[in-house]
Order: C-alpha cells, then sequence, then structure tokens
C-alpha cells in the first residue's frame, strides 16, 4: 500500500473524530507554541543588550579601579588611576583610537527659577565624544586648551535643555551647578531611554579638570575610570592586553601582583549577558518543552483507545491481505499526523505570542524598545520534535495493532 493512500485513510480516521483529535493535539500545540516563545523573548533581550552596548560606544574598553579587598573582604573602590593613565594609553598603545578620563559628580543644575537634578553629570576629556560615537547636536564641545584652563564650560543633553530653557537657545547661556556658574557650549544629540528606563539625555559633560579643581574640590589628578575606544572590533584583544601591559609598568605592578586597576571590554560585557540571557531561554524553553512529552503521552493514549475501536477494522483488513508492516504504518502516519498538525498551529501561534508580548512589554516600557525577533530555528527544531514525538509515542500503539492475530480481531465485539 502506497503512502499517499496510507495518508488519506489516516486523514479519515481522524476526520471521524474531530473533537477527540483537536483535544489530543493541544498539548503537543501548547508546547509548541511555548518554546518559540519563550527562545524568541530570549533572543529578543539578548539582541536589545548588544544593542544597548553599541549605543554605548564603539569598540569601547572600560579601565577602572580594582576592588580593594582585605582578609577577604572587598574594601570599595580606591581611586587609583589618573588623567596621565588615560593621555598614555592613547599615545602608547597602537590598538587604541581614542581615550577620555572620567570624573563623576553630582549636584544641583539651576538657571532663574528653574532646576534640575542630572542623571548622569561627569567630567571628561575632549575625545569623550570620538569614544562614545556621540555626535553633537549643535554648539561645539570643549577642547584640549578649556580642558588645561579648567573652563567652567558644559555641554548638556536634551533633557536638561527642555527642562531648563523650554524651546529657547541655550547657547551662551550660564547655568550654576552646585552654585558654580557653567556656560553653555553645546548640546548633545538625543540619546533617549536605555533598556532600564534611565534617561540618557538627562547628562552634562564638563572638562575633567573644571569637576576635579571646582566642584569635587581635589588637588590631585585622580580619575574616577578611563574610557577607550580600540581602532576596529578585530583589535580589541590586542587593546585590552596592551592597556595591561602599559598599566602594568606605569603603575610599577611587578609579575605575580594584584593589579591595581581592571580592565573591561564591551564584548566581554556582551558575551557574560549572553550567557546569562541564553542561560534562561534553555531554562523556559526546558520547561516549555515539558509540555510536550504530555502531549506525547495524549497522542500515545489516543492511539491505544482507537487501536482498540478499530480491531475489527484491523482483522478485516488483514484477512484481504493487509500486512503487519501496512498496519503498523497506518497508525504510525495517523500518529505523526497528529503531532504535526499541533506543531504546525502551535508554530503560528508561537509566532503570534512573540511578536504580541514584545509589543505588550514595548507598550508599557519607558526605556528602548525592545526588538522583535522570531526565532525561525527555535520553531523549526521545535516542529521537527513534535513529528519525533508521534514516532516515539506513536510506535508502541502502532506495532500493537500490527501483531494482533486476523482471526482473533475479527472475532473481536
Amino acid at each position: 500500500m502506497g503512502f499517499l493512500t496510507t495518508l488519506g485513510i489516516a486523514i479519515r480516521a481522524l476526520a471521524k473524530n474531530k473533537m477527540r483529535a483537536g483535544l489530543t493535539v493541544l498539548g503537543v500545540v501548547i508546547g509548541i507554541a511555548a518554546v518559540t516563545t519563550m527562545v524568541s523573548i530570549g533572543q529578543s533581550a539578548g539582541a536589545l543588550v548588544r544593542g544597548e552596548l553599541e549605543n554605548f560606544g564603539t569598540n569601547v574598553i572600560v579601565i577602572q579601579p580594582a576592588q580593594q579587598r582585605r582578609a577577604g573582604v572587598r574594601r570599595g573602590l580606591t581611586n587609583t588611576l589618573t588623567s596621565k593613565d588615560s593621555q598614555a594609553i592613547s599615545d602608547e598603545c597602537p590598538s587604541i583610537l581614542a581615550t577620555t578620563p572620567l570624573v563623576g559628580t553630582g549636584g544641583q543644575v539651576v538657571y532663574g527659577n528653574l532646576n534640575v537634578n542630572p542623571n548622569e553629570m561627569f567630567g571628561v576629556g575632549e575625545d569623550y565624544l570620538r569614544v562614545r560615537s556621540w555626535p553633537m547636536k549643535y554648539g561645539a564641545f570643549f577642547d584640549a586648551a578649556q580642558i588645561e584652563k579648567a573652563e567652567k564650560v558644559c555641554v548638556v543633553g536634551k533633557t536638561i535643555v527642555t527642562k531648563l530653557f523650554q524651546t529657547g537657545n541655550p547657547l551662551g547661556e550660564k547655568i550654576r551647578i552646585s552654585n558654580k556658574p557653567f556656560t553653555i557650549i553645546g548640546v548633545l544629540e538625543d540619546k533617549g531611554a536605555n533598556m532600564v528606563g534611565q534617561d540618557q539625555d538627562s547628562i552634562i559633560l564638563m572638562p575633567h579638570t573644571t569637576v576635579r579643581r571646582t566642584l569635587n574640590g581635589s588637588s590631585f589628578d585622580d580619575v574616577h575610570a578611563i574610557i577607550a575606544s580600540a581602532v576596529s572590533p578585530e583589535k580589541m584583544g590586542a587593546a585590552s592586553d596592551q592597556i595591561k601591559q602599559l598599566m602594568m609598568d606605569r603603575h610599577d605592578i611587578k609579575p605575580g601582583q594584584s593589579a591595581d586597576f581592571e580592565v573591561q571590554t564591551t564584548t566581554e560585557i556582551a558575551n557574560m549577558l549572553g550567557m546569562i540571557t541564553g542561560t534562561m531561554t534553555l531554562m523556559l524553553a526546558s520547561i516549555a518543552g515539558i509540555s510536550l512529552l504530555v502531549g506525547g503521552v495524549g497522542i500515545m493514549n489516543i492511539m491505544l483507545v482507537s487501536v482498540t475501536e478499530r480491531t475489527r477494522e484491523i482483522g478485516i483488513r488483514m484477512a484481504v491481505g493487509a500486512r503487519s508492516r501496512d498496519i503498523l504504518m497506518q497508525f504510525l502516519v495517523e500518529s505523526v499526523l497528529l503531532s504535526c498538525i499541533g506543531g504546525l498551529i502551535g508554530f503560528v501561534l508561537g509566532i503570534g505570542a512573540s511578536v504580541g508580548i514584545t509589543s505588550l512589554i514595548n507598550s508599557f516600557s519607558t526605556g528602548t524598545e525592545w526588538p522583535v525577533v522570531v526565532s525561525m530555528p527555535a520553531a523549526i527544531v521545535a516542529f521537527l520534535f513534535a513529528a519525533a514525538v508521534g514516532v516515539f509515542f506513536g510506535f508502541y500503539p502502532a506495532r500493537r495493532a500490527s501483531k494482533l492475530d486476523p482471526i482473533d480481531a475479527l472475532r473481536y465485539e
């Protein structure tokens, strides 16, 4: 008996009990839809993380003081970096495109009778925007001469402009930061919110010398961090190694001694976050996959019932010449057909659920918009797994049917 004939008989057999067939495939539908949805949402989260890291800057490397430990207990950070370290990295590391020191500060910003507390206030170098790949909207960024003189100038983000000046032009206007007058010389291009909803445009950038001396009251050259940009993604590893070697030499750290600094690349951060999101996705997909096994048990149960109900039919078919393998193939095709129908429906529902859940997250999120990612490989693998479930759980009922004795089957009431 040909495969198409067997398939036609299987379709007619399932069509006689539409309700039962529908309830049988429900477990497979839920399993395939859940696996497709979970993997797609996980990949969407991974894409969001990668996008946020790209938004931070191109090929960025972060150098910061190492955690100080005593008797195995963390004692916090001690400033061990200087602006001269930043300049040395820029001058002596061939794989580095640009660097900038970073000095954090805080305080209230006042203009007239309006005030605002920015999310971020940094003292930086003249190459900060180059490292961060952050263009100016209008105006200009401060230069090396203004940094050297520790001039009270600043560049602001869109949110600061909106809150203090509404629709007015802020260039040349004076604002007070911690009661110190600063002149606005430029406005940054809009960035929007990040993945956790923090407004990246609520930012003020000033010369790092000005922040240290005027706002932080320090006469030292220490900085809180240094950020650098490699010349290309391929040079990230080489750039990181060059920075480590240079800093070990500059800080007189001997082999075997603990470094007083840490170097992290955005690639390392992305890999770490990717491992976390990948593990979570795999865990959720595994949990969702359990429903596929439940659906498989349902298929086996219904096929056993079907074999019992159609015992007399099996006897008649054997009596007119059907072989055991024909009977085996007949019930196996029915089982696989059930699981594949469930897989196809679950595949469509999974895609719809992935898009719907991502859209729902975006409607409630105040941060960066989640990208819509439909994991076609995961859906295809889940569909093939559903077919395998049909074969695995359908084989026993099909084999049982094929082993029936024709005489006993014809006598069955």
